[in-house]
């Protein structure tokens, strides 16, 4: 018995990535993935593993069943949400693919623009784009056809912008984003329009917080203003570097407390969207997972 356990402890510790990885791209939230993983662990304890076959099948499995339900669940929810909705950074700067065959589907704005989708279509695409799993597979998983399954990963992708497939690498997304940061904090107004896109976008999520905006703010003029609106912010705020999502984010402290992450999407044409988070809760979750992280790199 303590030898089959420990075999099983052995099996699920080598999968967690993964199984992480499924459940935050379907999610958006490194909390509720946590939360599935931890689920997932249960029933493995649980499980008469002398029958099971496959242990990356059957954990896959259920990781990804679970994620929909809690999917299906959060998009009621967010229903009530104040304001844009951003999905929770994730640390990766000692785990840059969070368990993934391919780094595909764990970007900021991708995972925003997987929200669009159903949780099954959203698990489906995750499972074929960022792990590679075969139709067959995912089939499986998700107890639909391989037809079936060619067709709801098909209309994801068509789901994708043209700004998503034609996004820039990670080193000139990082410099763009340090440009930006060093105009707003000049308040270089005309600095900051050079680098946007005529029709970029600002979101600022804080669910109801003082000083988020509620809507999108949409146009170049306006993003630029907004970012450079207020002389007494940039000031009292330091800008450290961070890695989110296997792109460069900016973590803002005030008075060394930890109080905003931002982050942008671009392409060759310029940033057409910028990411504010404000929510103390997904700053929190942020800031976790780089202890989580920094564990795993340890390891």
């Amino acid at each position: 018995m303590e030898g089959d356990l420990n075999e099983a402890v052995s099996v699920f510790v080598e999968l967690r990535p993964r199984l992480f990885g499924i459940a935050y791209r379907v999610l958006g939230s490194s909390v509720e993935a946590e939360d599935v993983v931890q689920e997932v662990w249960l029933r493995w304890q649980r499980t008469d593993r002398s029958v099971v076959i496959s242990p990356i099948a059957f954990l896959s499995s259920t990781t990804t069943r679970l994620a929909i339900n809690v999917a299906q669940s959060a998009r009621v929810r967010r229903e009530t949400y104040i304001g844009p909705w951003l999905p929770e950074p994730v640390d990766t700067s000692h785990d840059p693919e969070v368990g993934a065959e391919r780094a595909e589907a764990l970007e900021f704005a991708l995972l925003l623009v997987l929200e669009r989708l159903s949780p099954t279509e959203r698990a489906a695409y995750v499972l074929r784009e960022a792990f590679d799993y075969g139709y067959p597979e995912i089939a499986q998983i998700l107890r639909l056809s391989p037809v079936n399954v060619r067709k709801i990963v098909s209309r994801a992708r068509r789901h994708l912008t043209d700004d998503q497939r034609d996004s820039v690498d990670a080193t000139e997304h990082r410099t763009l984003l340090q440009a930006f940061v060093a105009a707003a904090q000049k308040g270089d107004v005309a600095g900051l329009e050079a680098l946007l896109t005529p029709d970029a976008v600002s979101l600022s999520d804080g669910n109801g917080i003082r000083g988020a905006a509620r809507v999108p703010v949409l146009g170049r003029a306006r993003v630029a203003n907004l970012s450079t609106a207020y002389p007494r912010f940039w000031p009292t705020i330091e800008a450290e570097p961070v890695e989110a999502n296997g792109r460069g984010g900016i973590l803002l402290r005030r008075e060394g407390r930890p109080a905003t992450f931002m982050t942008i999407a671009a392409t060759s044409r310029g940033i057409h969207q910028v990411m504010w988070v404000f929510n103390p809760a997904k700053i929190a979750a942020f800031l976790h997972s780089a202890g989580r992280s920094a564990v795993v790199s340890r390891a």
